[in-house]
């Protein structure tokens, strides 16, 4: 992955042939034409409980235009930092009983909460060239 700078307050990351841009909004400066990159971050944990959701879904034949997932973030008001994540799988009324402690179970396979959750250690460094 190659992250770039646009312009302004406007970084991109460059990874498998897609641009990811990201801004800040208005009032940190940016011009808030693309989600910032905590933003991304948060949505990179519901959309990722989100494609394994689908794909339970898609693999027993049950529809997904009714199930939708919210999110919601508590934050340390001294830090800013998320203390706590909550992602309500909101199913409709005909969604199969025998599948909602599964349709949990397969959310919790997200690969990105599991990197939070065991975070990697992390190296940074400069290099010129």
């Amino acid at each position: 992955m190659e992250i770039t700078f646009e312009g302004g307050k406007v970084v991109t990351a460059h990874t498998h042939g897609h641009l990811i841009k990201t801004d800040q909004p208005l009032d940190n400066g940016g011009g808030d034409t693309a989600p910032a990159p905590f933003d991304l971050f948060l949505a990179a944990i519901g959309t990722c409980a989100g494609i394994y959701v689908k794909s339970f879904c898609d693999n027993r034949g049950i529809p997904t235009d009714k199930i939708k997932i919210i999110q919601k973030t508590e934050y340390n008001n001294e830090t800013g930092l998320p203390v706590s994540i909550t992602l309500d799988i909101n199913l409709p009324e005909d969604f199969p009983e025998k599948y909602k402690a599964s349709v949990i179970n397969v959310a919790e396979l997200c690969k990105v909460k599991k990197s939070i959750a065991n975070p990697p250690v992390f190296y940074i460094k400069t290099s010129q060239g």
